[in-house]
């Protein structure tokens, strides 16, 4: 029998049902993935901490664009591509470049959702005045326990063993970004997610300029020229090394060097250098999600490893209650670190 539905169709029932938030994007072998067409916005219209101007999220090798491409659900692996749909077991225990090598075999302009991508949609939720909930407590929200999405492994919300990942999309539309059936969905618990693009090097915080990481052809390896400290004096980016480089400690008073507990609130981070921090760096700490753009982010929590090079996680998993949030951020694995609760989501670039 002939397939009825071909792919424009699909497209356009998917966009007709989610008044264009949402379309179906293919893939070199022709899978599709459910892609969220996030607009692009400013940096002012967030909070004037920021400064103005677009926000990096939507800006790749110097130029502007109109919108971002972000999967809506944690991505799934198929036929050795990372593919975003709905109802299916999220992929997980694999490093950060199996899963970069996943999405970029998609094809030209994928990639993953990079650490400014996941930034810049914390940075609307909380803009918008909602945090997003999630799969905080073995299947269930910590704090809203009558939401609930079905567990990968078979066994009841709250049942408190097991690998609780969730399937994707199952739970409510509060589990979503902006609170409808049709938003990002899990960026709360269930999985954490690796976010390419940032990185603490021996302490040391080192970003890709602006969305760079986004590029489906750029170079993210541990010996990448691309890699770039944040002058705590100027906030200009610089080379890495540098000696104003701005530093995450756990305690003390060093320069440029912001002190927060590791496994403590987010909020919580300070900034007692003898010479601090200065306004202009933490504009753009907060711009790349490593400085608390502002008051009430959920209690999300910061964990950190100040030994060699840690690739950051974002999100929280389905045991971490309160500490996970779309602020959350884990900087303790390597690079070739992989975890039964750690996955991933594509994202594309046009």
């Amino acid at each position: 029998m002939a397939n009825t539905l071909d792919r424009n169709d699909l497209r356009a029932s998917v966009e007709a049902a989610t008044g264009g938030r949402v379309t179906v994007l293919y893939t070199e072998k022709g899978q599709a993935s459910y892609m969220y067409k996030v607009p692009r916005f400013n940096r002012e219209d967030i909070d004037p901490g920021l400064g103005a101007g677009t926000h990096p999220m939507f800006i790749m090798d110097g130029v502007e664009k109109n919108h971002r491409y972000i999967g809506v659900f944690p991505g799934t692996v198929r036929d050795g591509e990372l593919i975003s749909i709905p109802g299916v077991d999220p992929a997980a225990s694999r490093n950060i470049d199996e899963f970069l090598g996943l999405a970029r075999a998609n094809g030209p302009g994928w990639g993953l959702v990079t650490n400014t991508d996941w930034t810049g949609l914390g940075h609307w939720c909380w803009a918008n005045g909602f945090l997003p909930r999630g799969n905080t407590d073995y299947g269930r929200n910590h704090a809203q326990k009558f939401e609930t999405a079905t567990r990968q492994d078979g066994e009841a919300p709250g049942v408190s063993s097991g690998t609780a990942r969730t399937l994707t999309g199952s739970g409510p539309a509060s589990w979503r970004h902006d609170n409808t059936p049709w938003g990002i969905a899990d960026l709360c618990g269930n999985v954490w997610e690796w976010c390419p693009g940032m990185r603490l090097m021996d302490g040391e915080i080192q970003v890709v300029a602006d969305n760079d990481a986004a590029l489906s052809d750029i170079d993210l390896s541990a010996a990448s020229s691309l890699w770039r400290a944040i002058d705590g004096e100027t906030g200009d980016l610089v080379a890495t090394g540098s000696a104003n480089a701005v530093k995450v400690a756990d305690s003390g008073t060093a320069d440029y060097t912001l002190v927060v507990s590791s496994g403590s609130d987010f909020e919580g981070m300070t900034n007692p250098g003898t010479n601090p921090v200065s306004a202009a760096a933490i504009e753009v700490l907060k711009l790349y999600g490593l400085y608390p753009v502002g008051n009430d982010l959920g209690g999300d929590h910061i964990w950190y490893n100040l030994e060699g090079e840690r690739v950051p996680r974002r999100g929280g998993y389905w045991v971490l209650g309160e500490n996970a949030g779309v602020f959350a951020l884990r900087l303790y694995g390597t690079r070739t670190s992989a975890y039964s609760d750690n996955g991933a989501r594509p994202a594309f670039a046009v």
